[in-house]
């Protein structure tokens, strides 16, 4: 714990024990929006390999990989990222290959994580790879685990996880009853690492990312540079003030956040947002996001129930929505998302399921207020189908719907926000709308550059872009002033 302060005091961090919390990281200096407060390469990590889709164990790419010649588990998209594993993969491949070929192809990203975990440990022990002040199986045995919350069903599948990765390893004096403690604390301290537009690659151990508590109105953002995590200030942080990141989907009412909270990661929070439960200001919220429209489609006002419980009043016009016709529509939109498929369908049938989620989406833009979360995942799914199929124009709606609802539930600088405005920019521009393009990428830019940094890959090909589009922008006003 001395290492980890000197280290973190460099760094204008520290970290102090607060009641009902525990470690947390707290600032020693003041940080701007967009400055890098902590940077960490991931204990151990995997990535999410499946039957479509293969990651190099390296660098999470997916082009030119080769799988391992001996477990046939593990991808390498070179020669580069094979060498940086094989310390490490030499003995989970020795591992690996004590189970049958058939078995080898159903470890998932979890035992396997938890499998390196262990080998990692033994190596650090027998100083085969280095030990430093962050990378240590300390941070790892720090970490809280929450095995007194459990329910008996958890143990068990703790339990039998544990025997499976007992399996593999095959070590002499391994602790069944740790390695069943380490993966409840997977589920509270694992993290997803996504790519630069926030898609999931695969998921990693970050012990000291970890000390960073949650709130649902977060002042900073975690976003990955390939594997490595990168904690950026999204507003003003004073000195000595905590740092808060988002464990969880922030967009949704203050009890579906808490329930979500408490079934995950096994607290109740007790952030600013989630305080005010049961407040005016709280009650709008979740009315508004989880809640119906009025009856008059040209009101923007939120419904609760009607007190002589015929239905629901419009806090606004005032008007009764009918317990009748609200149970009618909710019954037809049931009755056509249990047709949808609720995965990305394939080629052949992407056009019906287009077909398909549009109804729905109509169906609940009549039913639900316009900033609801369920009528933003329909239409999210939309303009994703919509892209694959290059249907431009109609994607292109879609988006314009869903940026003032992201403006709505998310934090004004948060990721989301401006990766939705980058998408709005290259719709506009494929279709002809220059100057909305520059103005949706300026958006984007002006966002992203705080959550991503100014330096990152992603970051320069959205500047460039952002060039291009302005240079046309300003040869088709050059054009259209010669002409006339």
């Amino acid at each position: 714990m001395e290492d980890l302060q000197s280290f973190l005091r460099d760094r204008c961090l520290t970290v102090l024990n607060l009641p009902e919390k525990g470690r947390s990281l707290f600032t020693a200096r003041d940080f701007r929006p967009g400055e890098v407060i902590l940077r960490q390469e991931p204990y151990v990590s995997v990535p999410n390999n499946n039957s479509s889709e293969s990651r190099c164990d390296g660098c999470f790419k997916t082009n030119g990989l080769k799988k391992c010649s001996g477990c046939q588990v593990v991808w390498y998209c070179g020669s580069s990222c094979q060498k940086s594993e094989w310390k490490l993969h030499r003995h989970e491949c020795k591992a690996l290959c004590r189970l049958e070929k058939e078995k080898r192809m159903l470890v998932t990203p979890t035992i396997r994580l938890m499998v390196k975990l262990y080998l990692k440990r033994n190596l650090q022990n027998e100083k085969v790879i280095p030990i430093t002040t962050t990378d240590n199986y300390s941070l790892v045995e720090a970490l809280v685990s929450h095995m007194s919350e459990l329910n008996e069903k958890q143990l068990m599948l703790y339990a039998q996880m544990a025997n499976l990765v007992n399996l593999i390893l095959q070590f002499p004096s391994i602790d069944l009853k740790e390695i069943a403690e380490n993966f409840s604390k997977f589920s509270c301290n694992a993290h997803s690492i996504c790519d630069s537009e926030l898609r999931p690659e695969g998921i990693g151990l970050l012990p000291l990312v970890s000390i960073i508590n949650h709130s649902c109105s977060p002042n900073a953002v975690l976003v990955f540079e390939e594997k490595m995590a990168v904690v950026r200030a999204m507003k003003n942080i004073s000195r000595d003030s905590e740092v808060t990141i988002s464990y969880i989907e922030t967009a949704g009412s203050t009890l579906t956040r808490k329930k979500s909270l408490k079934e995950q990661y096994l607290f109740h929070c007790q952030c600013v947002r989630c305080s005010n439960i049961g407040k005016p200001h709280d009650i709008e919220e979740s009315a508004t996001l989880e809640g119906y429209r009025c009856a008059n489609e040209k009101c923007t006002g939120f419904l609760l129930r009607d007190p002589d419980e015929k239905g629901f009043v419009c806090h606004k016009c005032m008007l009764l929505r009918s317990k009748e016709e609200v149970k009618k529509l909710a019954v037809d939109v049931k009755t056509v998302s249990a047709k949808a498929p609720p995965a990305s369908p394939s080629a052949e049938n992407k056009h019906d399921a287009i077909a398909l989620y549009m109804t729905m989406e109509k169906l609940q833009d009549k039913l639900y207020h316009s900033f609801s979360i369920t009528l933003m995942r329909t239409r999210e799914k939309l303009l994703k189908m919509l892209m694959e199929v290059e249907n431009w124009r109609e994607a292109l709606d879609y988006c314009k719907l869903i940026v003032p609802v992201y403006q709505r539930v998310y934090p004004e600088t948060h990721p989301l926000i401006g990766l939705q405005f980058y998408t709005q920019g290259k719709l506009e521009w494929l279709l002809g709308q220059t100057e909305e393009a520059v103005s949706s990428l300026i958006k984007a830019y002006d966002i992203l550059r705080i959550s991503h940094g100014t330096g990152a890959p992603f970051i320069k090909e959205l500047s460039t872009k952002l060039d291009e589009a302005r240079a046309e922008a300003s040869y088709k006003l050059l054009a259209l002033k010669d002409g006339n």
